[in-house]
């Protein structure tokens, strides 16, 4: 179970967190609470996502349940390094669309004694691990994995299945393009899916 902490010990001692799952699964509502709660415990916080990110809005962080919070859109990863200076916590959301160094500066973050929230899609639509999330998930002290509900059968989701007709890796979207579902749901929907392109 994650135990979270919002009080920095005398010594700096940074960490990383990390919230993955598959689409409409709550990372992004879960990651806006973590950094509320910080900012209610005085510390600087400051959040940022990938500059593609434009579904929404432009510089708010907004979860499907409209919570959002203020980012600071960034091109690549290595801009978090420089913008993050003097600050408590560190907010990631959709870190799976950041190049590979975004390891390295959440390493290098939390060396220096500050505490890196990252949230971002653990599989890509085709089930495959999403970009640099596994190695976040590995170096991270504390990963929390988030589930959807399946929209086939009801159960827990962990997949998101892409409805819209696409094969490139990165497609922003959300209900028209996207559902999530469970093992079985997905398995069979891949399966029509490669029904459908051979026709």
């Amino acid at each position: 179970m994650f135990l979270e902490s919002t009080v920095k010990p005398n010594e700096p001692c940074g960490w990383i967190e990390v919230i993955c799952g598959s689409m409409f699964s709550g990372k992004t509502e879960e990651l806006i609470r973590r950094l509320n709660r910080a900012k209610i415990a005085k510390q600087r916080v400051e959040i940022f996502k990938p500059l593609i990110d434009t579904r929404y809005d432009q510089d708010l962080v907004i979860s499907h349940d409209d919570n959002k919070i203020r980012s600071t859109p960034v091109p690549a990863a290595s801009n978090i390094r420089l913008l993050a200076d003097g600050c408590d916590v560190v907010g990631i959301d959709e870190a799976q669309f950041f190049d590979d160094e975004i390891v390295t500066v959440c390493n290098d973050l939390a060396n220096q004694g500050i505490r890196v929230v990252v949230a971002g899609l653990d599989m890509d639509f085709k089930g495959n691990p999403f970009g640099p999330m596994p190695a976040l998930m590995a170096t991270a002290e504390y990963v929390t994995k988030v589930h959807a509900i399946c929209r086939k059968t009801g159960n827990l989701a962990h997949y998101s299945h892409r409805i819209a007709d696409s094969d490139s890796l990165v497609l922003l979207g959300e209900n028209q393009e996207y559902e999530p579902l469970s093992r079985v749901a997905f398995q069979k929907a891949l399966k029509e899916d490669k029904k459908r392109y051979e026709r």
